[in-house]
């Protein structure tokens, strides 16, 4: 069979699994896990990775990850690997569908919280099922090895546990075999079967940040007998807003605090506030920096009000990077499966996303796949359609994905898998 109608076999059987990929998606967000708790997702995708007929199905790797090993029947020494995430957000669905999550988990550190798929997981979790579904329909003519990588923890774990893409290769997941290149995608706001590409930094570096502001307990009513963190934590929280004028106004960073946590009650000043956060850097380079620059301010903050402050910055993430020649390698593949005019250039982003631990290890690519009621402006930015259900960006409690672009997400694992091993989905250095 020539490569053509290698493609379209692919195709042929994409359509095929595509109701059944809504499906699961639909099963999916209706059932959402938060990051280490991926008990029931990770069962159906080994159950449904073993239905296969896989070569090898590894489960509770690094937590709940799954890797399924499908080893083609043509000669070819190459490894694709492709990944899904599969965790769910701490946040309550407003999707409006009918089968929007109801989950509350109870008992996660921290809660109890509303569970919901509102970055997507689900899309990427279900269109890499049907890509493995797809790509076991042609083993005997696959010229290499298959990876389907479903990785738990995403969104970070919980920080006193391990997990995520580090711990998956802590874990010797990509030990035998090594991939030659790894690959994924991320359902986002654009134009509905877009595929939208970088060269250079796709998403950010980051790191989670938590700032223990300590002082002195005392009543309420004889503040001059302890110490109040209180005047230290607003000092703290209004520097942060003066940091970006610490390093350059041309490379982006953001230190956002989302969480506050205080002890004490309405009458009694507390002994400690503890401030969790984020810090997003557009290069990587310049994490070191703002750090110490972010500490420096906690500390001598403090220390103005008479009290103390420690700084940890926990779970680091590499920026995703797409070099040029991996780029240069794919877009002929990106621009068969959903057309030239529909594969665009993006705009470099400070959202994370720890695929960049294989990328980096092992080269390859990371792509956005539009899912939303939008188009294109002049500028090249999407907006919404008329009477569309607009944009909605990704973490956010209405964020939703078209059902009818999932298939596009299963082509392209499939393309892409099939184009490498074959050869011609290689960077020139490599080649």
């Amino acid at each position: 069979m020539d490569t053509e109608a290698i493609h379209e076999e692919l195709d042929k059987r994409a359509a095929e699994v595509a109701d059944q990929v809504v499906a699961w998606r639909h099963h999916l967000h209706q059932h959402p896990e938060l990051s280490n708790r991926e008990v029931n997702t990770a069962r159906l995708v080994a159950d449904q990775l073993r239905a296969l007929g896989l070569d090898e199905v590894r489960t509770g790797i690094a937590g709940h990850g799954v890797v399924g090993v499908l080893r083609g029947g043509a000669p070819g020494e190459r490894v694709v690997a492709l990944r899904a995430d599969m965790d769910a957000l701490p946040v309550r669905d407003a999707c409006g569908a009918d089968f929007a999550s109801e989950v509350v988990d109870a008992d996660y550190p921290g809660g109890p919280f509303p569970v919901s798929h509102a970055c997507g997981h689900d899309c990427h979790t279900a269109a890499l099922l049907g890509a493995a579904t797809v790509l076991a329909g042609v083993r005997d003519r696959l010229p290499g090895t298959v990876l389907f990588v479903f990785q738990p923890a995403e969104e970070g774990p919980p920080v006193t546990e391990r997990g995520g893409a580090r711990a998956m290769v802590e874990a010797g997941a990509f030990d035998d075999p090594v991939p030659t290149m790894a690959f994924g995608l991320h359902v986002t706001p654009h134009p509905k079967g877009y595929v939208g590409y970088r060269v250079g930094n796709q998403y950010g570096a980051s790191t989670l940040v938590r700032i223990v502001v300590t002082g002195k307990q005392t009543h309420g009513s004889t503040p001059w007998e302890g110490v109040d963190p209180m005047p230290a934590v607003g000092a703290v929280l209004t520097g942060i807003g003066q940091l970006y004028r610490q390093v350059s106004a041309f490379d982006p960073v953001t230190v956002s605090i989302g969480h506050v946590e205080d002890v004490g009650r309405f009458n009694i000043v507390g002994q400690t506030v503890t401030l969790w956060g984020t810090v997003r850097c557009a290069v990587e380079s310049d994490m070191a920096r703002v750090q110490q620059r972010l500490t420096t301010l906690a500390e001598h903050s403090a220390a103005a009000f008479g009290a103390t402050a420690t700084v940890e910055y926990l779970q680091p993430v590499p920026p995703v990077r797409n070099s040029g020649p991996w780029v240069e390698a794919g877009l002929p593949t990106f621009r068969r499966v959903v057309g030239p005019e529909r594969v665009v250039e993006t705009g470099a982003t400070l959202g994370y996303d720890d695929v960049s631990e294989l990328v980096g290890r092992f080269g390859g690519l990371y792509v956005m796949l539009g899912v939303q009621d939008a188009t294109l402006d002049a500028s090249g930015r999407p907006v919404p359609v008329a009477g569309g259900r607009g944009l909605v960006t990704n973490h956010n409690p209405h964020f939703y994905a078209d059902d009818g672009t999932l298939v596009t997400g299963v082509r392209l694992h499939a393309h892409v898998a099939y184009d490498h091993l074959a050869g011609t989905l290689v960077p020139s250095d490599a080649a």
